[in-house]
Order: C-alpha cells, then sequence, then structure tokens
C-alpha cells in the first residue's frame, strides 16, 4: 500500500516520471487532486536568554530600493502610520515597507501593525518595482499614470515579462480595461508563446503583439475539446476576439468555420476527423494548475502485462490528502486537470512512447522522434468508431504496444483493444528564446 506524498515536479519531460526511493513506496493521486491553498509563512527566531534577539526575515529587499525624499526622515511610528492608513497613491508608500523590513519587521509583524497582510505587502513592493522598471525604459508617462490608482494588482501580474514585454502588456491591459485575472492570463500567454514553437497554427501569430499571444492561447485551449463542442467555439471565438493581425484571425476562422480540417489541417490520418487532443506540456504548468491528475505510468516496451497490471484504485485520505493506491507501483505522472482527463475515473493509464512515430500521424505534421505520453480509458476497450484511436498490443506474440485506428483494427478482425486513447502529450521545450537577459532582471 503505498503511503508517501508526490510533492514535486521537475521542469524535465523525463522526470515526470515519479520513481521512488527503495525503501520508499510513492502513493497515487486520485484522477482529481484539487491543490491545497497555501497561506505566506513567517517565523521569527529566539535566542538563549543571554542573546539579543533576532528577527527572522522572510524577505530582504535589495539595500538599493530608494525610499522618497517625503518619507526618508520619518521614524518606524509615522511610517507604520503612513502603511495603515493608506496615506498617499501606493507606489508612493510601498517602499515603506522595505525599509521597515530591514528594520527588523517581518511579514506578520507589519500586518499586526497596518492591517496589510504578507501577500498584499508582496504585491505592492513588486508591483512598485515593475512601476519603476516602465518608467526606466521610457514607457509614455500617461500610460503610466493608469495605474496610479488600484494597478498594484495588475502590474503585479506582468512581474514575469521582460521590460520590452511589460511596456506592450501595460498598454494592453489599459486599452482593454483588463482586470487582475485578464492581466494574468495575457503575461502568461506572452511568456508561454515561444515555448510551443512547432505547435500547430503557432506561425500564423505574432510574439511581438500582445493581443496575438493571448489569442494563440485561446486557439491552442480549443484543441483540448473536441469537435463542434461549445467549449470549443468559444474558445476560437474568444481568440477571434483578441486577435490582432490578419493571418492570426483567419487561421482561427479557418478552425471556427471547420475549413482547416479540409485543407489537411487535423492532426489525425482520418478523413471523419475525430480529434484526439495533442498537448504540449508547458515547463511549470503542472506547478500552475488549480487541480492536477495523477495517473500510473506503463512503458511500451512493457507490452501489454503493464497496461493490465496498472492500479485502477487510489484514493485520497487524511487532512492532508494523502492518497493510497490498491497495490504499489513505480511510476506515476502528474498532468494538469484537462477536460479530456476529469472524466477518466479508475480506468485512466499512461504508456509513454520513446517515439511519436507510433502514432499514425499525417506525415506532414510532427512526424519525428520525439517522446510522447498517450493516454487511455480502459474502462472503454470496445473497437467502436473508425475514427477512434485504441490501445493495441503489437504483433506477434509479446509484441510492444501501438496506436491504431478504429478503422484499420476492424479490417483485421479486432473487435477489442486495452483501452481507448483520450489524449497525447508532448514534452515541454528546453530551448526558449524568451529568457530575460541581465538587464531585465531586478
Amino acid at each position: 500500500m503505498l503511503s508517501a506524498t508526490v510533492n514535486t515536479l521537475r521542469p524535465h519531460f523525463n522526470s515526470t516520471f515519479l520513481s521512488p526511493h527503495p525503501n520508499l513506496t510513492l502513493p497515487v493521486h486520485p484522477p482529481l487532486l484539487p491543490k491545497p491553498s497555501q497561506k505566506p509563512i513567517s517565523a521569527t527566531f529566539t535566542p538563549p536568554s543571554n542573546s539579543q534577539q533576532q528577527l527572522y526575515q522572510p524577505f530582504r529587499p535589495p539595500p538599493s530600493t530608494p525610499l522618497p525624499s517625503k518619507f526618508s526622515a520619518l521614524d518606524a511610528d509615522r511610517r507604520l502610520e503612513i502603511l495603515a492608513n493608506r496615506l498617499g497613491l501606493w507606489y508612493e508608500y510601498a517602499p515603506l515597507i522595505p525599509s521597515l523590513m530591514r528594520e527588523g519587521f517581518t511579514p506578520s509583524s507589519l500586518e499586526e501593525s497596518t492591517g496589510i497582510s504578507g501577500v498584499e505587502q508582496n504585491r505592492l513592493v513588486v508591483a512598485a518595482q515593475v512601476r519603476d522598471s516602465l518608467l526606466q525604459s521610457s514607457t509614455d508617462p500617461e500610460l503610466v499614470s493608469s495605474f496610479d490608482t488600484g494597478g498594484a494588482e495588475l502590474l503585479y501580474e506582468i512581474r514575469l515579462l521582460s521590460a520590452l514585454q511589460r511596456a506592450a502588456a501595460a498598454r494592453y491591459i489599459v486599452d482593454h480595461r483588463f482586470d487582475a485575472q485578464g492581466a494574468q492570463e495575457l503575461a502568461r500567454a506572452i511568456k508561454d508563446f515561444p515555448r510551443r514553437r512547432g505547435d500547430k497554427g503557432w506561425e500564423s501569430f505574432d510574439y511581438n503583439l500582445p493581443g496575438d499571444c493571448l489569442s494563440f492561447m485561446y486557439y491552442r485551449q480549443s484543441r483540448e475539446h473536441k469537435n463542434q463542442s461549445e467549449q470549443r467555439t468559444a474558445a476560437l471565438e474568444q481568440a477571434l476576439k483578441v486577435a490582432e493581425t490578419e493571418k492570426a484571425r483567419s487561421r482561427v476562422l479557418e478552425d471556427l468555420e471547420g475549413t482547416s480540417d479540409k485543407k489537411g489541417g487535423i492532426e489525425v490520418d482520418t478523413d471523419n476527423a475525430v480529434r484526439v487532443p495533442v498537448v504540449r506540456l508547458r515547463l511549470g504548468e503542472v506547478a500552475e494548475a488549480s487541480s492536477v491528475v495523477v495517473l500510473p505510468v506503463c512503458r511500451a516496451e512493457e507490452r501489454e502485462r503493464e497496461v493490465l497490471e496498472a492500479p485502477r484504485e487510489y484514493r485520497s485520505e487524511g487532512e492532508f490528502g494523502v492518497v493510497v493506491a490498491e497495490k504499489g507501483w513505480e511510476r506515476w505522472v502528474v498532468l494538469p486537470a484537462w477536460e479530456p482527463l476529469i472524466g477518466l475515473g479508475n480506468g485512466g493509464v499512461v504508456v509513454a512512447f520513446p517515439d511519436a512515430r507510433v502514432v499514425p500521424w499525417k506525415a506532414n505534421r510532427w512526424y519525428r522522434e520525439e517522446a510522447i505520453l498517450v493516454v487511455a480509458d480502459r474502462g472503454r476497450k470496445g473497437v467502436e468508431a473508425d475514427d477512434s484511436f485504441y490501445l493495441v498490443a503489437g504483433d506477434g506474440d509479446g509484441g510492444d504496444l501501438k496506436v491504431e485506428r478504429g478503422l484499420a483494427l476492424k479490417e483485421m478482425g479486432v473487435g477489442e483493444s486495452l483501452g481507448t486513447v483520450v489524449l497525447v502529450v508532448r514534452p515541454p521545450r528546453e530551448e526558449t528564446d524568451d529568457q530575460l537577459a541581465d538587464e531585465d532582471w531586478e
């Protein structure tokens, strides 16, 4: 019985297969495992009585953080009063937070004195730094002033972008009156865009335009849904709404009107086009997901034996959500709770293939050597649809696992498979061209 907790996922794709310590077995998380909310932690260290008390400071701002001249002569009590009463604009009193921390305050003690939570303290300090970077990069002062009232939440969301990206994102946020959630989605779309190089339609969107980056994010999300579904149509309509270039709009319209399938742009070699979603895992995507799925992993070379023996039942127990499986298993993978994975129940299994060419794609698609994960539903073994894909054992006695179309299996007289394929996952790319230069880091 498994009883330890899987607590991390490394960025490299192969490390998503969790191998236990020789003396430790890993648990199986249930198909959906919401991530527990985290609260900021602060601590104080109390030395022996004959020592001077030292405070542990989890956040130490850089010594170069400027303090406005009008606050430089104020003592700690007066600065605390300004913070407590929010006297002035947010970016004016935000530098008081790091100045007080340098004098020994902690996030918790500041919260007690001012009513500003640790989360909000961090947001104010970071947003003020982002605002300063916009001014230093010669961004239009009038644009920056648009964030003077209630802009901390918005600027905080674009903190991970480079200086040039921040300026473009800030303009887009103001022009489209985004809230914090919209700003967060925009920042993620810009940051994620270069990592998706090679995905279908990527070349039709302009990386230098925030609207095109956002449009591509919605376009990619649409491909995680079935053809003609309401979710897919809604995602494509949203992509069309925010696209900035004519080339991007044309690409979205092709999928929205169904013309891309007629042009051979579908990802499966089938005339009737029941799409199997293909997703490239993004670095850090699991950590950002609000809920995740944990599934047992089998190796293709282990043949059908592993698929049949992989655990089917696992559940969460206790206050910490420790997951217990019906049997021990060596390999597990954590994936975001994408829609095709939500309804798997206890029949889900993942097969790791070292070469993507095991799947019968069209030759003009990403027909290359690339490791992939194929997620199959063992609860749906019957070969029913001609244009669906199924996990089956290879030719010969105990051949390696492979993926076949339903039509091909019917022609061979095969009526039952090991499971219906519901999703194909491609590995994250390490080579990206959006790394921040040294001058972009604060």
